[in-house]
């Protein structure tokens, strides 16, 4: 991430990050805390990646989430492989009844 990046804006790109990685790769969210924790550490992962691939290349907010979702999105992949493919939130499902 760019260093201009206050702690705000990492908030705002974990939480959206996170949440489109946790409903695309799970199919529901993680909670908010989940998602936020999801977007921050796989904008840190995308981050490391694309610094690695292009270490000169500068992005601003919307980049930043682009690259925060693969990270996250990368994450949890990886998190579910390890978990032989059981989803990450327990395997609770919708709830039925009343």
């Amino acid at each position: 991430m760019d260093d201009s990046h206050s702690l705000i804006a990492w908030i705002v790109i974990g939480l959206v990050a996170g949440a489109l990685a946790s409903r695309i790769v799970e199919g529901r969210g993680l909670g908010c805390l989940g998602d936020l924790v999801v977007g921050v550490a796989g904008a840190l992962i995308g981050g490391a990646l694309l610094h690695s691939l292009a270490p000169d290349y500068r992005y601003r907010f919307l980049g930043s989430i682009v690259v925060a979702f693969i990270g996250a999105a990368l994450l949890l992949g990886v998190l579910r492989f390890l978990n032989h493919g059981r989803p990450l939130s327990g395997g609770r499902g919708r709830r039925r009844g009343f």
